[in-house]
């Protein structure tokens, strides 16, 4: 019976890690997310911010709603949208997702 309790303490002292492994393991985990999800995220908003900044008005553009249209009026905060020959809607700058290049809206 001594036997067997003897292996038992026996497996519990092999069983403890060194506490540094556990903290490297956290350490490369925030890596790989920092490398794979924030900083490509960052740099895709910087780019939105640049684009978003250096709207004019006659840029043809597509909304996150996937409204396809030109620019008629651009304010500071919001931008008038001509979806058709006299529709017009008003958006919020942060609301247009891509710029196309001239001449898309005639070709769709």
């Amino acid at each position: 019976m001594d036997f067997f309790i003897s292996s038992a303490w026996a497996q519990d002292a092999a069983a403890q890690q060194n506490p540094m492994t556990s903290v490297f393991f956290i350490v490369i985990l925030f890596v790989v997310f920092y490398f794979m999800l924030i900083r490509p995220q960052q740099k895709r908003a910087k780019l939105h911010k640049t684009m978003i900044g250096a709207l004019n008005s006659g840029d043809e553009v597509v909304t996150n709603g996937g409204i396809l249209g030109k620019l008629t009026d651009v304010g500071e905060h919001f931008v008038t949208v001509e979806i058709a020959d006299g529709t017009s809607i008003k958006l919020q700058r942060q609301a247009v997702a891509t710029v196309l290049p001239k001449g898309t809206i005639k070709s769709a």
